[in-house]
C-alpha cells in the first residue's frame, strides 16, 4: 500500500498558475531592467521547487528509488512514467540544472538577459501538472483536483 499525500501535491501544484503568470508577463514585457530580471529569477526558482517537491512526494509515496540530485528526481519520475512526453522531461532537466546558479551563484546570474526557458516554461509546468494528475489517477484512482 502506498501513502501518497495528494493534498500536499495539490497544494504545491496550485502554485503553478501564479508562476506561469509571472513567466508570461516577464517574457511578454522583457525590458532587461533589474526588477524584471529579479521577477524572472524568482519565477524560475519557484518552478524548480514545485517540480522537485512534487517529484519528491511521488518518489516517497510510491517508494521509487532514491534520488541523488535534483536532476535525478526528474529522471526517476520520467522512468516511472509520470512524465509521458520526453519534451517535458528534457525541459524539466534544463530547469532543475538552474537551481545552483539561481540559489548559490545568484551574484553571477545574468539579470539583464531573458533566459531561454522563460517564454516556454509556462506550458511545460501546466503539462507537468496534468501529467502528475493523470499518473495519480492511474495509480490510485480518480479523486485529485489539480
Amino acid at each position: 500500500m502506498y501513502y501518497v499525500n495528494r493534498k500536499q501535491i495539490e497544494t504545491i501544484l496550485a502554485q503553478i498558475p501564479d508562476i506561469t503568470t509571472g513567466l508570461r508577463t516577464v517574457a511578454a514585457s522583457w525590458d532587461g531592467n533589474t526588477l524584471t530580471g529579479l521577477i524572472q529569477e524568482r519565477c524560475l526558482h519557484l518552478a524548480i521547487e514545485v517540480v522537485t517537491d512534487v517529484g519528491s512526494c511521488l518518489i516517497d509515496g510510491f517508494i521509487m528509488r532514491d534520488a541523488g540530485s535534483y536532476e535525478d528526481i526528474i529522471s526517476i519520475i520520467h522512468e516511472e512514467k509520470v512524465l509521458g512526453k520526453s519534451e517535458i522531461y528534457e525541459r524539466l532537466i534544463e530547469l532543475v540544472a538552474l537551481r545552483k546558479p539561481l540559489v548559490q551563484d545568484y551574484f553571477a546570474w545574468e539579470r539583464e538577459a531573458l533566459h531561454p526557458l522563460t517564454p516556454v516554461l509556462s506550458e511545460v509546468l501546466e503539462q507537468f501538472a496534468v501529467e502528475v494528475g493523470n499518473y495519480l489517477d492511474q495509480e490510485l484512482g480518480s479523486g485529485v483536483t489539480l
